[in-house]
């Protein structure tokens, strides 16, 4: 645990050094489509109650809450907690997504975009189940990662576990979830044009 620790801290200390750029370049980008693909899954009545894991500056918070949702935060970089609290207005707690302390059946849907990747496979059933225990029954779980061919490994300053959609199908699914659906990212253009694998899962 102690070199899978080191790996995660790392990784954040990357996210935390880089958090005001890293900002700057995404708070303009259009989930619109992950979002939905979440919201559209939750069979429950609204506001639903969503956790954002992997936050970072508060994007998509602010999105939640703006549709009426109440949205909770998790990151594990600091610098990002202070920041989505502030742009956002919600509750954000800080914690590793490799040590989680979340309430069971708590949460209607776990929205994940761009996130889980960074969680090594060794730890991915682990956290995965965390995900799943801390959703309602039905609950969803929206995941959207890099697609790759089950590498993992370091990108600049950052560990990234690549997984292509069978890979990762039978990661959630042994966690306690079936799929709704998923899809690639960007919508409208050629597979080889589209990095992003995005998946919709229900708690079973």
């Amino acid at each position: 645990m102690d070199e899978l620790d080191a790996i995660a801290s790392s990784t954040l200390a990357d996210y935390d050094s880089n958090a005001a750029g890293f900002f700057a370049g995404t708070r303009d980008h259009d989930v619109s489509q992950n979002i939905d693909a979440l919201l559209r899954a939750i069979t429950t009545p609204a506001p639903f109650t969503i956790l954002d894991l992997g936050c970072g500056p508060g994007r998509d918070l602010a999105t939640f809450t703006r549709l009426g949702h109440v949205a909770v935060g998790l990151d594990g970089a600091a610098e990002f907690v202070a920041m989505a609290r502030a742009f956002s207005g919600c509750t954000v707690w800080h914690q590793s997504f490799l040590h989680l302390d979340l309430a069971a059946a708590r949460f209607d849907g776990v929205f994940a975009n761009a996130s889980l990747f960074h969680v090594p496979r060794a730890m991915l059933p682990t956290v995965l189940a965390q995900l799943c225990a801390t959703l309602k029954p039905g609950g969803v779980l929206f995941s959207s990662n890099p697609r790759g061919d089950n590498q993992e490994g370091w990108s600049g300053g950052r560990y990234g576990s690549y997984h292509d959609y069978a890979s990762w199908k039978r990661f959630v699914e042994a966690a306690g979830f079936v799929e709704v659906e998923h899809y690639y990212r960007p919508p409208g253009v050629p597979r080889e044009q589209q990095p992003w694998l995005a998946s919709v899962w229900r708690k079973a």
